[in-house]
């Protein structure tokens, strides 16, 4: 299949065909979480934008390596390089190892990434897994000049690395306006800049998590892993570098100097950020306290939910949007999108029933062709929806006879739902399954209880015969007191 597919670059802030470096290889890397409390909503988005981005470039028959990351050491609090890392305060908190904190959040992250069907990642490496590469990359930028040590600490030197290349080129953040605008915060004294940042951090007497090195004891600044990491599995240069909007600055901007400044060469071709999700028009985020947690989301236990919603309600909520545009959290916005997930559902069930005519009225090779035109246009999936709703539209009209298509559209529109719905979209039908579970425990009651009237009866033969019966089909019955359970052996 011809590549068509237009991406926005954040690096070059436009639109740009997407070729990849080394076809049909593709490297993508994503910023995953900083695993110290459990996933919310705003976690949800990048996870399911770049799921939809792989998808999409797997349909494409490329070969993609997804690598996302899982920050485990090094993140401080407000993102700053004084403080106490976010891991540890959580450990203390719950009086529990740092590692313990990462694998108890870590394991409900990933819980939560199945119930939203995302797709796992080709490695999923953790920063305190690679803390010799992290070691080897300051090496490297100490000696090209880019970093200084002092009192067992390595920091970037911004201005040194701005009088050759642009720091500030992704965010647009101009340096001399932050040599005004940043102040000197306690404990950063020893810094030569107050917007220099640590690569590598000597540890406090109380702090847990440390390593040796040629410095000290310490642990790594919370922008190296991603260099290191997406360099690691996807080459210097790799074609795709994912993550939210607010990661812009200072991290991935951090990301670029280190890169640049070791390799001599930036590292990545195609910058995509996601945009946040708010709540009355305001970020939603764990540091203010503002955030509802996946799990609360789906059990509805949280005080500004008016029920639960389901996780395919979730992923088609936040599909509903582009990418690149704000996604703003209501009650009423999810309702919507649950409406509009069970009657995508519902065409689509009602599509595998319906009956061939000799002719067309229906032209779905124009829908396949927009369904791929709204893909192929920086991953729109909002459009897409709006056509694959066209497509609802024509099942409903075929279904009650004011339509018709031929044997050969019928499959065609079957493979687009199949393609661009379930494979793509990653979306599924929640309730698939529930009525056939129902049917069965229905007709186990009934079978239960017409046993029961046999024994009522003394008719121990047939009761017996309704055992036995069951046995053979592999239910085991069970007699209690005021009746009987059953189970599938």
């Amino acid at each position: 299949m011809k590549n068509n597919l237009v991406i926005y670059n954040s690096l070059s802030r436009k639109k740009e065909p997407f070729n990849p470096l080394h076809p049909p290889f593709v490297g993508l890397y994503v910023c995953g979480p900083t695993v110290y409390s459990d996933a919310h909503l705003g976690h949800a988005r990048p996870a399911i934008v770049f799921d939809l981005l792989f998808r999409y470039l797997t349909h494409l028959d490329y070969k993609v390596r997804y690598v996302r990351n899982i920050t485990d050491v090094g993140h401080l609090e407000n993102d700053a390089d004084e403080g106490e890392d976010k891991i540890e305060k959580k450990a203390r908190l719950e009086h529990l190892e740092p590692m313990e904190v990462v694998q108890k959040y870590l394991n409900n992250y990933l819980k939560n990434m199945e119930q939203l069907n995302i797709l796992h990642p080709s490695i999923e490496p953790r920063a305190s897994g690679h803390i010799i590469e992290q070691q080897q990359l300051i090496k490297t930028i100490l000696e090209k000049g880019y970093a200084y040590e002092i009192n067992g600490s390595v920091y970037f030197d911004v201005l040194k690395y701005n009088k050759q290349y642009n720091y500030g080129k992704l965010s647009g953040r101009v340096l001399e306006d932050l040599q005004t605008s940043t102040r000197s915060l306690e404990g950063q004294d020893e810094k030569q800049n107050s917007f220099d940042f640590a690569l590598w951090k000597k540890a406090t007497p109380e702090h847990l998590m440390r390593w040796p090195s040629p410095w000290s004891e310490g642990f790594p600044g919370w922008h190296l892993e991603c260099s290191v990491m997406s360099t690691k599995y996807l080459g210097e240069t790799f074609d795709i570098h994912g993550g939210g909007m607010d990661l812009q600055f200072p991290h991935h901007e951090c990301e670029i100097a280190q890169s640049t400044a070791a390799m001599g060469k930036e590292s990545v071709r195609y910058w995509m950020h996601n945009n946040m999700i708010t709540i009355n028009g305001q970020k939603m985020a764990r540091s203010l306290g503002n955030f509802i947690t996946l799990d609360q989301l789906f059990s509805g236990e949280h005080t500004m939910l008016q029920q639960s919603y389901s996780p395919m309600t979730i992923r088609f909520f936040i599909l509903q949007a582009h990418y690149r545009s704000t996604v703003d959290f209501s009650n009423e916005a999810l309702q919507a999108a649950e409406k509009g997930l069970q009657k995508l559902m519902k065409a689509s069930e009602t599509l595998s029933k319906l009956k061939p005519s000799l002719t067309s009225t229906v032209d779905i090779a124009t829908l396949k062709k927009k369904c791929y035109e709204a893909m192929d246009d920086d991953l729109n999936s909002s459009v897409l929806l709006s056509i694959l709703f066209e497509g609802v539209k024509y099942i409903n009209s075929v279904n009650d006879g004011s339509e018709r298509l031929t044997s050969g559209d019928l499959k065609s529109l079957t493979d687009l739902f199949s393609t661009f719905v379930f494979d793509i979209l990653g979306l599924k039908d929640e309730n698939s399954g529930k009525e056939n579970v129902k049917l069965t425990d229905d007709l186990m009651k009934i079978i239960i209880n017409l046993r029961q009237d046999a024994k009522n009866r003394k008719e121990w033969a047939l009761s017996d015969h309704i055992r036995e019966e069951l046995k053979k089909a592999g239910i085991t019955l069970k007699d209690l007191k005021d009746g009987a359970e059953w189970e599938v052996e």
